[in-house]
Order: C-alpha cells, then structure tokens, then sequence
C-alpha cells in the first residue's frame, strides 16, 4: 500500500509498466473531466473507473481484496476514510471474474483521502475504502485498476 498525494505520483515509476502507464495518463488528463462509468486507457492492463459513492461506517465494514488489479483510489469531490489490513478471516470467497474477495479482521492502517491525496492498494492487500469522514458521507471518486500480473 502507498499513499501520497497526487503531485508526488510519478516517484512511483519504474514499480510496475502498467503504473507507469497509468502515472503518464493520470499527468496528461484530468481525472475529475471524465464521466461517471468505465474509461479505459489501455484496455484491461489500465482502466477507470468513476463513480458516485454513499458511503459508509468503517467499524464492521469487510475489507476487499484484488488478486489481478491494484487500486489507485482518488477522491474527486468529499473525502472518505480508508482502512487496511496485513491479513483477515475469510467473509466471502474470491470471485475471479469480479476480481474481488472479501475478509474481516482489524485494521491496521487507515487515513483520509480527499485534497490531491491517492492510496494505493496491490493485490492481495486487504483494503476498506468508502467509509465515512466527519461531516461527508458521499463522495464522487477515481478508482484506476491496474493490471499486475
């Protein structure tokens, strides 16, 4: 897991090729300009999604976890807690065409997006986003899903 803020993304070149892709789109567009839905940027090695999220209490809420795809989360609009987690018990088993496995477990990390400032999750790491901040329960956020296989 990394979290910085947007204007330090590119010291994270040279992680992976299809970071990289991502870093170059993310420095040449705008983000916050796209439509709510899937954009893609390079077919399924990088893509975007942007959506409108209520969101939701952190204590109880399962972590998820990828196994193809990092998640580079951005906050265009609100802010939202995100946890983290080392490991957790088994709460739904990975679906390999959603991409997706669910655990519980405490959480070990957490902080605040919003203001320029991404977290980045890698496969296999659990990860809670869209959880509540004070005074925000909606958000308007970029989730880019990278491929790191």
């Amino acid at each position: 897991m990394i979290t910085d803020t947007l204007e330090n993304l590119s010291r994270y070149r040279g992680l992976h090729p299809n970071l990289d892709l991502a870093i170059d789109w993310l420095q040449h567009y705008t983000v916050g300009d796209l439509p709510n839905g899937r954009t893609e940027v390079a077919g399924e090695k990088v893509f975007i999604n942007v959506m409108d999220a209520d969101l939701r209490d952190a204590e109880g809420a399962a972590f998820e976890y990828h196994r193809r795809y990092a998640d580079l989360q951005i906050d265009l609009t609100g802010s939202e807690h995100w946890g983290w987690a080392v490991s957790g018990t088994e709460d739904k088993p990975y679906d390999e065409a959603a991409d997706a496995g669910f655990v519980t477990g405490p959480e070990q990390a957490g902080g605040e997006l919003g203001e320029g400032r991404f977290a980045l999750f890698f496969p296999g790491e659990p990860h809670k986003p869209s959880c509540r901040t004070p005074g925000c329960d909606h958000v308007r956020k970029a989730v880019v899903k990278i491929e790191m296989l």
